[in-house]
């Protein structure tokens, strides 16, 4: 099963999407610094007005540990899609980075960024699965 080369037209609407989903992880991002400085802010001042009850701390914690793992998903997928960026510049986007293979259009859509083609993707998770 052969996969044709994306024409210059299909390259644009892929860095459109890529750029559009970027500009959302960014501003995501921004929103989640945000929350967390105001967060670390109302902890450290005045908590007259907050419950000192040891379950209210513990969901705050929780909420405070939720935001942290939101953020750090977020910049993992903001790195992924500057890489996938680079590689529409330098004209190796859609290229398995294993097999050399075009990666399928159906899969770029559904994963802008994604580095493999589907079976090596698969290959890549059997491995990952036999080592953890």
């Amino acid at each position: 099963m052969s996969e044709k080369v994306l024409s210059e037209k299909r390259l644009k609407k892929f860095e459109d999407k890529i750029l559009k989903e970027r500009k959302a992880s960014e501003d995501l991002i921004r929103e989640l610094n945000d929350m967390q400085r105001n967060s670390q802010r109302e902890s450290s001042g005045d908590l007259s007005s907050y419950s000192l009850h040891q379950a209210d701390m513990g969901t705050d914690t929780i909420y405070a540990e939720k935001r942290v793992y939101y953020l750090n998903s977020e910049i993992e997928k903001l790195r992924k899609l500057n890489m996938a960026l680079k590689r529409i510049y330098d004209k190796s986007y859609g290229l398995c980075q294993i097999c050399g293979k075009h990666i399928s259009e159906k899969r770029l859509c559904a994963i802008p960024y994604a580095r493999y083609c589907i079976d090596c993707k698969n290959e890549e998770e059997k491995r990952s699965k036999k080592r953890g």
